[in-house]
């Protein structure tokens, strides 16, 4: 079990930012954690301290990256196994997102792909990216998927936490985290103890 040093919430997102800004080349960053975790609100800080020294910065949404209806459905509306497996369409999140920012020159990528509500293509324009660009991608079961991050912040709260907060329309998600959680073998490069956001703790070596 890995040991914690606590944080204060402005300290972790400096840490992150910090990381950031360590690296010239354009960087994306996934911010894993579950609903209950609010991944895409950290993401938004980080993204705001960014902007504020200078370096151009966004967030995606994995929720906005779903696969269509007919395929997230096919067992159920609250199957996990389908949740973990079914429900996000992580090629396209790699094809349209991660892989076009990998490369030296101009490039361009999708903020959004589906609208979860309609189950249509939302026909979002490409967006530059220039150079230095930092993308953070927040959203549930990032890690364990081989897509290409260059930085990992992994938010990783208690079972009783998660199902406590994790929204009631919600909760059959929660057994498939867990379930991805403990099979996911690849190791954040930033782990956080994120039960309580006013009192983070990250994890330090022994």
């Amino acid at each position: 079990m890995p040991s914690y040093a606590p944080l204060t919430p402005d300290a972790l997102v400096s840490m992150v930012a910090d990381r950031c800004l360590a690296r010239a080349d354009r960087t994306r960053v996934a911010v894993d954690g579950a609903e209950a975790a609010a991944p895409a609100d950290f993401a938004g800080r980080i993204a705001a301290r960014l902007r504020s020294t200078g370096r151009p910065a966004e967030v995606v949404e994995l929720k906005d990256f779903l696969l269509p209806a007919s395929q997230r459905l096919e067992f159920g509306r609250e199957d996990p196994d389908s949740y973990r497996e079914r429900w996000f369409d992580f090629a396209a999140l790699a094809r349209e997102v991660l892989d076009p920012l990998a490369s030296r020159g101009a490039a361009q990528w999708l903020p959004r792909l589906r609208d979860p509500e309609t189950d249509r293509s939302v026909r979002a324009e490409r967006q530059p990216a220039p150079d230095g660009l930092v993308l953070l991608v927040a959203g549930p079961m990032l890690l364990g998927r081989w897509l290409d991050f260059d930085l990992s912040v992994a938010l990783r709260v208690d079972e009783r936490v998660l199902r406590e907060r994790t929204p009631a329309e919600l909760a059959f998600t929660v057994d498939g985290v867990l379930e991805h959680e403990k099979e996911n073998r690849d190791e954040p490069d930033i782990l956080v103890r994120y039960n309580h956001p006013e009192r983070p703790a990250v994890a330090v070596a022994a």
